[in-house]
């Protein structure tokens, strides 16, 4: 329950990935918030009750008056590095309007993430200093933040301006950059900009910080430096980052890579596009390190190191996965949208549906009993090998069956799996325990619909590094075979098992 009343917040980049945290510890804490879309449909579902959406663009000023109404706070989370026009252009007239319309709304202050660099004005700014010499040593990306920054100090509302170096979080642009280049490629050759330093900010710090601010009494703008407590370079984060999750990784150096050469180069092997790419390996070339604290000092917040930045974005992202809601996820049909099965962060997901006519628990019944001497329902004789094979490399093969033919539990050993959720008539989850390159589940899913039930079976692998893509690619044919067959054999002897409960029933 929310006790006080506070006052309007504004936010826009609701959708992005740093905004959408934000959005819910905003809505956590009990604060009214309005969001700024483009596209409200698409951000609705993904908001609470409380919160209210208004479509608005921060590059057509006449949306934005209605939306800055009665607001006291306002977040700026936009930037057009994506877009395939000129960049810079974009947020400066889009910061420009936003500035505008939040001095003609009476906005009391501007809450503004930007990016480090190496900026040599104080906190409150410094006349003497040429511009021209500063921007050149800023990449585009970077001189284009700070003057986003200056835009909306110029509406004179105080306006608080963070500046952060790479943020480390599941599903941040350049925590996905390391993860893709990490998890593919064993031998990197790694131009100068690997080796410039930087101070990594775990995301949990970077939506702490903005929250703060809501609090910070402020009269006057103000740029705090943030940042975590390790200062490293590019390719000491890669390394950390692949120590976590057990990978041996090779860099080597070279002399010279060009910002273009490089962006095609990660356009290749990772899922950022290569003008994105570009921008961003540009702006790597820059230091991001924290030279003035002050934000230690002004806010109670204390960052965190790079290792447990990583180790939370890892845990995070495991919990993310573990609630998704696969009918919403996946397609309704159940097929996979392309071939490999469909991608959720670094896992491969494989997914299928069949309908039945029974009950759920005459469905589920054929599920709860597979392995061990119940076998596998469609080719056993490739299980088996499976299994041998497995025994050969060290691992568990099939030798331990099951515990009960009839029933399992959680924690059970099934074969070369272990039992990680049971739920009766429901669920069953299992993951394995054989020697992959890499993590495997294997989940099974009933729901009751108008036509009897629905059993969805789904597959999933995590990878590790190359070796496991190879591996899900190279398999997956043979894969989809057998767990089709499987899935449709399952679903044959629910059949059976309805039809004889109805036999025994009319009888």
């Amino acid at each position: 329950m929310c006790a006080d009343r506070r006052p309007l917040v504004l936010l826009t980049g609701a959708s992005g990935y740093i905004g959408g945290r934000l959005l819910k510890d905003l809505e956590k804490a009990c604060w009214p918030v309005r969001c700024l879309a483009r596209r409200p449909d698409f951000l609705r579902p993904r908001v609470a009750a409380s919160t209210e959406v208004v479509q608005a663009d921060c590059l057509d000023r006449s949306s934005l008056s209605p939306a800055m109404a009665g607001v006291h706070t306002a977040y700026y989370l936009v930037h057009s590095m994506g877009s395939a026009g000129k960049f810079e252009q974009e947020d400066r007239e889009a910061a420009q309007n936003f500035a505008d319309a939040a001095r003609d709304a009476g906005v009391r202050r501007i809450i503004y993430l930007g990016g480090l660099g190496n900026d040599d004005r104080t906190n409150q700014g410094q006349a003497n200093l040429d511009q021209s010499t500063h921007d050149q040593a800023l990449s585009a990306h970077l001189r284009s933040r700070h003057e986003v920054a200056d835009i909306l100090r110029s509406s004179e509302i105080p306006t608080i301006e963070f500046r952060a170096s790479i943020v480390i979080g599941s599903g941040s642009l350049s925590f996905e950059i390391i993860r893709a280049l990490v998890q593919r490629l064993p031998v990197m050759i790694c131009p100068r900009w690997v080796a410039v330093r930087a101070q990594p900010i775990a995301i949990e710090d970077v939506v702490a910080y903005l929250m703060a601010a809501l609090m910070l009494p402020a009269e006057s703008s103000r740029v705090f430096e943030i940042g975590g407590t390790d200062q490293v370079s590019f390719g000491e984060i890669m390394h950390e980052y692949a120590r976590q999750c057990g990978l041996r990784r090779w860099m080597i150096p070279v002399p010279i890579l060009t910002p273009r050469l490089s962006s095609l180069w990660l356009g290749l092997v990772t899922p950022v596009y290569a003008r994105i790419g570009r921008k961003l390996v540009e702006s790597m070339r820059n230091p991001t390190l924290v030279h003035d604290n002050s934000a230690l000092t002004a806010f109670d917040i204390k960052p965190k190191g790079l290792r447990e930045a990583i180790e939370r974005a890892l845990a995070y992202e495991a919990r993310e996965f573990a609630l998704t809601s696969w009918c919403d996820a996946l397609s309704s049909s159940g097929e996979p949208q392309s071939w490999g099965g469909i991608k959720f962060g670094t896992r491969l997901v494989d997914s299928r549906t069949v309908q039945v006519s029974g009950s759920p628990a005459s469905a589920f019944a054929p599920i709860r009993r597979i392995g061990g001497v119940n076998g596998w329902y469609f080719a056993n004789f490739l299980w088996w090998l499976r299994g041998a094979a497995d025994l050969l490399v060290g691992g568990v093969g099939l030798r331990r069956g099951r515990r009960d033919p009839h029933t399992l539990s959680a924690g059970d050993a099934l074969d070369f799996w272990r039992v990680e959720t049971f739920v009766p008539d429901r669920e069953l989850g299992l993951v394995a325990e054989m020697k992959v390159p890499g993590r495997a589940w294997l989940r099974f899913e009933v729901e009751p619909n108008s036509r009897g039930s629905l059993i969805r079976q789904t597959a999933i692998f995590d990878p590790a590094g190359l070796a496991g893509l190879l591996y899900w690619y190279a398999l997956y044919p043979v894969h989809r075979w057998i767990f089709r067959g499987m899935l449709n054999q399952i679903a044959a002897a629910a059949e059976r098992a309805q039809n004889v409960n109805l036999h025994e029933v009319t009888a």
